[in-house]
């Protein structure tokens, strides 16, 4: 069985699928949705299962990428095509997305970090500084 991280993302997909949402594992208690995304550079379309926040009817996920030194990919392509969509549970919403910045980003940061400690574990493992992306419902 292959352990590369397309692979895994699959497999996550398509729980994700067929169990309108839920899935097992290590994010059986972590609220996730499928992040749609355009290559900044090529176009592709791609999809990635992220841990979010939800506050005030947005959707929030961070670019923490397990606390590696660089931003995962998805971060530049919602940057640089932040109108997509998302797949909450069984449905899907149109979203725009953008990133926090100052006290709004602190604010969510902490609030993941205290929600899910493995965020502060990955601030604490890089020198960047996690993006934090809000997805509003178009």
């Amino acid at each position: 069985m292959s352990t590369a991280p397309a692979d895994f993302n699959a497999q996550v997909i398509d729980e994700f699928r067929a169990n309108e949402g839920r899935v097992g594992g290590a994010f059986a208690e972590m609220p996730l949705v499928l992040v749609h995304h355009r290559g900044a550079k090529t176009g592709v379309e791609r999809v990635n299962p992220l841990a979010y926040l939800e506050d005030d009817g947005r959707y929030v996920i961070f670019a923490s990428k397990g606390g590696a030194p660089d931003h995962p990919g998805w971060y530049f392509n919602l940057k640089a095509h932040p109108k997509t969509k998302i797949e909450v549970g069984a449905g899907t919403i149109e979203v725009i997305a953008s990133e926090a910045i100052g006290d709004e980003h602190h604010r969510l940061f902490t609030h993941m970090a205290e929600r899910s400690p493995m965020f502060a574990k990955y601030d604490a493992m890089t020198e960047r500084k996690i993006p934090v992306m809000i997805l509003t419902p178009a």
